[in-house]
């Protein structure tokens, strides 16, 4: 990761004029559909905006940065705080940072703000019922938690506290989730973060 960023900060040095970076904080159950909407976003900024981009998927980077945490309230929290460091190192690089966390926590949320820096951070909620991300179950983490075999499911054992003023709200129960991706994009586009493309 540190190599990743180093590469990020030597490319785009080269130029005379850095796009400004900034992170999309995308929070929500598991199984919403975060990490799959952060490979889309990524593939459309690099291809169509020409863009460096890096995703911090929380599963990922507890494989490496996190894998002293486990999932108590302090230990997600701790997560949360260890993400947005390094977010915000991306994007003050340059870098458009995709977060894709379920951080179910306001005050996690509250805090990646204040240290990423309001004028660099999106919040998005990829939002999608407990009953849906059920029957999805990718993880197959649900199923677990309903034996008993897991303790602490978000959803379930432990709280899911959903954004109260998000920037972009996503419904994944409906439409593609390449719509999803488009509705975001706008959304970053309304905030400024990205500049419309021209049209043909």
């Amino acid at each position: 990761m540190t190599e990743q960023i180093q590469q990020h900060a030597q490319k785009k040095s080269s130029t005379k004029q850095k796009p400004k970076g900034f992170t999309i904080w995308m929070t929500g159950l598991s199984g919403s559909g975060k990490s799959t909407l952060a490979g889309i976003l990524r593939q459309r900024f690099e291809t169509d905006y020409d863009r460096f981009v890096e995703i911090l998927d929380g599963d990922e980077v507890r494989k490496g940065l996190s894998r002293d945490l486990g999932l108590s309230k302090e230990d997600r929290e701790e997560h949360a705080r260890r993400v947005s460091y390094l977010a915000k190192v991306l994007s003050r690089n340059g870098v458009i940072s995709i977060v894709a966390l379920i951080s179910p926590y306001r005050t996690s949320r509250a805090s990646a703000k204040e240290v990423i820096g309001t004028d660099r951070f999106a919040e998005v909620y990829i939002k999608a019922s407990l009953a849906t991300c059920e029957v999805r179950d990718p993880k197959g983490l649900y199923k677990k938690a309903r034996s008993g075999e897991i303790t602490n499911m978000t959803g379930i054992q432990d709280p899911y506290e959903e954004p109260l003023t998000p920037d972009i709200v996503i419904n994944t129960e409906g439409g593609s989730q390449e719509k999803s991706a488009s509705e975001i994009i706008l959304g970053l586009e309304k905030m400024g973060f990205l500049k419309p493309l021209a049209s043909d």
